[in-house]
């Protein structure tokens, strides 16, 4: 169980390093107190320019390829390898604990993003063909609405529909995006909140049914 309690705090502390954050330290400010107030890639975007988002983008996807490829196989000094821990268990264990790390950074006041791109980089190290129905979910669903958030939230919920057909038997797997699904679904219930009250921002350049004059 040592193996298992230190994985996931290594998980969680990669997490803890957003792109965001780290960069605005560099460049001197603090996204969450621009646009959304949000420490993403998208409110990275929005109020530094495509560059920065990019590699806000680039960051937060990697640190969750690497918390699924390397870190569940990885031997550790003076830890080993515990051969009682499930490595499916282990693997999707790490994948969600990175993504808390990411939406809850005990280095920055607990207040990080709301978890999408590292979302991108578990899923593509845990089961690449996982990628396309959680991409294209999430890309037919921003042309058709031009809501970012719940093309991120239905994007999630495509995965907990993909493994059921994929793979069914897979429990760690099949829990694992439902996990994320449903923490997804709530780091967004802002948005909810605001497409409710039709307050939410809206990708309008990206809108299937808009005109570009709208």
């Amino acid at each position: 169980m040592l193996e298992l309690g230190v994985k996931l705090v290594i998980a969680y502390l990669l997490g803890t390093l957003l792109g965001s954050l780290i960069l605005g330290l560099v460049r001197g400010v603090d996204i969450r107190s621009m646009g959304s107030g949000n420490a993403g890639a998208t409110n990275a975007l929005r109020t530094q320019g495509k560059l920065f988002g990019f590699l806000v983008l680039l960051i937060d996807i990697a640190k969750g390829v690497v918390a699924v490829w390397w870190l569940p196989a990885a031997v550790l000094p003076g830890i080993g390898m515990d051969p009682d821990v499930s490595r499916e268990w282990l693997t999707a264990a790490c994948g969600f604990a990175v993504i808390l790390g990411h939406v809850y950074p005990v280095w920055f006041d607990f207040r990080g993003g709301k978890g999408a791109a590292t979302v991108v980089g578990v899923v593509a190290a845990l089961e690449l063909r996982l990628l396309l129905p959680l991409l294209l979910t999430w890309f037919i669903v921003l042309l058709l609405t031009g809501f970012v958030g719940l093309a991120t939230m239905l994007s999630t919920v495509a995965l907990v529909v993909a493994v059921s057909i994929l793979e069914p038997k897979n429990v760690p797997l099949l829990s694992f995006c439902a996990a994320v699904a449903a923490f997804v679904i709530y780091t967004h219930r802002g948005n909810i909140a605001r497409m409710r009250a039709g307050k939410e921002h809206r990708a309008r350049r990206l809108w299937l049914f808009r005109s570009r004059a709208a």
